[in-house]
């Protein structure tokens, strides 16, 4: 079975989370100058998605993941001689954003309709619970190898583990059941033979949206997804960990409550995925949306307390962090088919990582603006609320575009 590296995307996009404080006591550069740089990551992590799916189309997932890893592991090798903001912007927020953001998600939304004709929603809450695993192996190495040897040392474990994985990719993955003379699971009859798509892969993204964006439940899709990345990558993952430090938790302990979270979403997004081949997809997402949104409303109150109620917030938050992926996936390949729902879920993961790279800009501006994360968090809770309700309105069953007039 194919399966991308998802556990250490997540993993080597979030490190910069950890550097924000050292790079502001080296370099002296502000919170909002370092929060540009996490957002431009996000950006091109997003952009990167659709333009993946159709070079996976075309050209194979271990050739775009391997293209990807050498772009991660090159990139931190060169951020370990940066010493200007530009380069940070350029190595961490264009090149490793850009080679994340084409082994995440939607590549292994791919696997899971090419490898699995029943349990597919089940399969795509597993393959999103790796995510997870990224934060939960990464965050608190790096963040305790910060503290112990300086931010250096972190980039260069990055690039190393990253090189580490590509011999894995070139021996282990392969692109569809047919190559090993199987089919796909829970099916019965063998799927037509593939055929690779026609034309330029840099513009067949275009083309696809263009037809999307004629359909109601794409801007649904999307516009939820956006809050989505607003209240995870952006308002909690780029941070959590120097809002902490605010209140003088430790980068190590920060850290731990990412790592609770991935813990606790590995059973969520599971279990959201086991869901989502029972239930209605929109109800979970109203569910999950909801939950994250009060549960962010509360955090600037929970970080001026004990540890215990940051404990059972990284609990609650996590258990639906990234479960919003397979009722999100599902309602894509109602909507859209299985032929074009692999390129357009990329344009919806865009909009989630359009959502992240605006909530992590903004929040450090209003943490540098007011002194605190009061407004970044609690307006991050209220969007998720409100993302909620919005996702009562996806249908159910499949919207083509209305014809145009002649």
């Amino acid at each position: 079975m194919s399966s991308p590296p998802a556990s250490t995307a997540p993993g080597f996009g979030s490190t910069v989370g950890v550097f924000v404080v050292p790079l502001e006591e080296e370099f002296g550069w502000g919170r909002a100058d370092v929060s540009l740089a996490i957002s431009i990551n996000l950006v091109f992590y997003g952009l990167a998605a659709p333009f993946a799916a159709a070079f996976v189309e075309r050209m194979g997932a271990r050739r775009v993941m391997i293209a990807g890893l050498v772009a991660v592991g090159g990139g931190a090798a060169l951020t370990v001689v940066m010493n200007a903001r530009w380069q940070l912007d350029l190595i961490w927020g264009l090149v490793i954003g850009s080679a994340t953001g084409a082994i995440s998600i939607p590549l292994s939304a791919i696997v899971a309709t090419r490898w699995f004709d029943r349990r597919r929603g089940l399969v795509t809450g597993l393959l999103a619970a790796s995510f997870a695993t990224g934060n939960l192996i990464f965050l608190p190495l790096l963040a305790w190898v910060t503290s112990q040897h300086g931010w250096r040392w972190a980039a260069g474990i990055v690039a190393m583990c990253a090189g580490a994985i590509i011999p894995l990719v070139m021996l282990l993955i392969r692109e569809r059941p047919s190559d090993l003379g199987l089919l796909p699971y829970g099916a019965t009859v063998a799927a037509p033979s593939h055929q690779r798509p026609e034309g330029n892969p840099f513009i067949r993204p275009f083309t696809v949206l263009r037809e999307a964006v004629r359909v109601r439940d794409f801007w649904l899709l999307a516009g939820t997804f956006f809050v989505c990345g607003w209240t995870t990558n952006g308002a909690v993952q780029s941070h959590l960990i120097p809002a902490a430090h605010d209140h003088g938790i430790t980068e190590v302990t920060a850290a731990g409550l990412l790592a609770v979270i991935g813990v606790f979403d590995i059973v969520g997004s599971t279990a959201s995925g086991w869901l989502t081949d029972r239930a209605d997809p929109r109800r979970l997402l109203f569910i999950y949306y909801c939950l994250r949104g009060t549960s962010l409303a509360a955090l600037p109150l929970l970080l001026d307390g004990s540890g215990l109620p940051l404990v059972a917030f990284a609990v609650v938050y996590g258990l639906d962090w990234v479960a919003t992926v397979p009722p999100t996936v599902a309602l894509t390949n109602t909507a859209f088919g299985r032929e074009r729902a692999p390129v357009v879920f990329g344009w919806v993961f865009c909009s989630h990582m359009m959502g992240g790279a605006m909530a992590a800009w903004l929040a450090g501006a209003f943490r540098e603006e007011f002194g605190d994360y009061l407004l970044a968090f609690s307006g991050a809770g209220l969007l998720g609320i409100l993302a909620g309700f919005a996702a009562l309105g996806i249908a159910r069953g499949p919207r083509r575009p209305e014809p145009q007039p002649a």
